[in-house]
């Protein structure tokens, strides 16, 4: 059976890609055997090694949890800020005004071409110099900081995407009926992007997340990734089963974010099987009383005046 994509596949390429799968499946058997005798060898496989995550609670309570929790806390903050600045950002890069357009996009293409780390640098450094805050919270300021100024830049290139990829006409629809440039935007075209936006939002979400790691590598921060660090050397080394917990709880927070954001989208697309809701005289009454509301009671009147 063909498709638009490809056609179908021949006896000689279906025997072709079994024979190519069952390679791939032996060498990945093979890898994962020699870590697992190498890591057996080197005592990393031990129960020693990872009893305390399964018999105890000190490691939890002392290491994982405040790390985890100082994690959850940076990332909360630079979500909450990131993704409205992000919007606003994105919306300003479409004005008509050359004075909005052309500031803003500097200011988004410069600190979308920095790496995160060297804000957060940057930030400890200003943060150190200019301010009074306490050296404890200066590196949470400083790895928020970093995330937002780089994520809101990217985040505002997503919405600006996402806006310009939905139909012209939709605009000129808007237009037709008297919407202000504004009501377009909030009521018509946001609406509509924000589904087709939500994959790559997410995706930039879960780079948040990930991104906090570097504040506890670099600046001292006590994330979940710095207390696998201390939670190591406080157990005897047990490095490989540290870092694989702390893994295994960052796999846990992204992939319940990312069901979490599949679950919407789905929902969003079946709430609306159309591109958009079709507005009455009523609801546009509603957005535009003054003006809208006004002028189609005048027509109304008068087309009615006109047919008696």
């Amino acid at each position: 059976m063909s498709s638009v994509l490809y056609d179908a596949q021949g006896p000689r390429a279906k025997r072709r890609n079994v024979l190519f799968t069952v390679l791939f499946a032996i060498v990945l058997a093979a890898v994962l055997w020699w870590v697992y005798q190498n890591l057996d060898e080197k005592g990393q496989l031990a129960w020693d090694k990872w009893k305390m995550f399964f018999t105890g609670t000190e490691a939890w309570t002392t290491y994982i949890l405040p790390g985890l929790k100082n994690t959850v806390i940076a990332a909360a903050l630079a979500m909450v800020i990131a993704l409205p600045l992000g919007a606003v950002l994105g919306i300003a890069r479409l004005s008509d005004h050359a004075w909005v357009r052309g500031p803003v996009t500097v200011v988004v293409e410069f600190f979308r071409a920095i790496p995160v780390l060297i804000l957060m640098i940057f930030a400890v450094a200003l943060y150190s110099k200019y301010t009074d805050i306490n050296s404890d919270d200066r590196p949470l300021y400083a790895v928020v900081t970093g995330l937002v100024l780089y994520n809101a830049s990217v985040l505002a290139e997503i919405v600006r995407a996402g806006i310009l990829s939905l139909p012209k006409g939709q605009t000129e629809a808007a237009q037709a009926i008297g919407l202000r440039k504004t009501q377009t935007m909030t009521s018509v075209l946001l609406p509509q992007a924000v589904t087709a936006m939500l994959p790559a939002i997410v995706s930039q979400l879960v780079v948040i997340v990930k991104d906090t790691a570097l504040g506890g590598a670099v600046l001292t921060f006590p994330d979940l990734l710095s207390s696998a660090n201390t939670m190591s050397s406080y157990y005897g080394a047990n490095t490989i089963a540290s870092f694989t917990v702390v893994a295994v709880i960052y796999i846990v927070i992204n992939f319940s974010l990312t069901s979490f954001a599949s679950w919407l989208e789905r929902r969003m697309r079946r709430s609306k099987r159309s591109t958009g809701a079709v507005l009455g005289v009523d609801k546009v009454a509603d957005l535009n009383a003054a003006e809208v509301g006004d002028s189609f009671g005048a027509e109304a009147g008068g087309g009615r005046t006109s047919d008696s």
